[in-house]
């Protein structure tokens, strides 16, 4: 007899619906790698806070965190809105979500275990967006959908926030660019740093696409591109993504 891969759809949801937590990062669902994540990974939240206080963020407004992971943004930008719903698919990340949650004793943060396909907004539309190193996970086809989701949750002239891996170089540089990101990885603290194994995985089994695929969706599903910030090695894009 065949053995069948568990699969993690929402209760009711079609059966050609992507499982998002299967594509969600065999890392994100380890409860080493979560544990260690926060010092691996600094996402610069409180620059990131700054800049979208700059766009406009203010005490009244609603912030959905997709793809929140640790929660890094999520806390960052609590003082500094009305409420945060922060949004991950897994329940490892959830968790640790929940413990700093609490830690912190932030009543304007809500957590909801969904993905970018799955999340059902409740409430008022949100003023701002905000997803950092997720949306790597989908697809390019379920990127696209879920980009159009992404701007469904959002009022007229809502800012979506975007960072992740999306490579800015020719096909013919592939393989040139992406040895060289994965030399840069640190091979003596895993504990702190990215070793090669992990670059390499994310590149051979992850979902990061090009900037020229990419901007063309945003443009496709009604967002305007305000500002596009490529990293000088062309492995890293951050956006400014106005809804039209």
């Amino acid at each position: 007899m065949v053995a069948m891969a568990s699969v993690h759809r929402p209760i009711g949801a079609a059966g050609w619906l992507l499982d998002e937590v299967a594509t969600a990062g065999r890392e994100n669902l380890d409860h080493g790698h979560v544990a260690r994540y926060d010092a691996k990974e600094d996402a610069d939240a409180a620059g990131e806070v700054e800049l979208c206080r700059d766009l406009g963020l203010s005490l009244g407004a609603v912030v959905v965190d997709a793809g929140a992971g640790t929660g890094q943004f999520s806390l960052a930008a609590a003082p500094f809105c009305a409420r945060v719903v922060a949004v991950d698919v897994s329940p490892v990340m959830v968790e640790r979500l929940h413990a700093n949650v609490e830690s912190k004793r932030l009543s304007n943060v809500e957590i909801v275990e969904a993905g970018f396909l799955s999340y059902r907004h409740q409430g008022q539309p949100a003023d701002l967006v905000y997803s950092r190193y997720a949306l790597h996970h989908l697809p390019d086809f379920w990127k696209a959908v879920a980009l159009a989701r992404l701007r469904q949750l959002l009022r007229p002239q809502g800012v979506l926030r975007l960072w992740d891996v999306v490579y800015h170089f020719e096909p013919a540089d592939a393989g040139s660019r992406l040895e060289a990101w994965c030399s840069t990885a640190d091979t003596e603290d895993r504990q702190t740093s990215w070793d090669r194994a992990e670059l390499e995985e994310h590149v051979r089994d992850e979902h990061s696409t090009f900037t020229w695929l990419l901007e063309p969706m945003m443009e496709r599903v009604g967002f305007s591109i305000e500002a596009a910030d490529y990293s000088d090695d062309g492995i890293f894009a951050k956006y400014i993504l106005r809804r039209s």
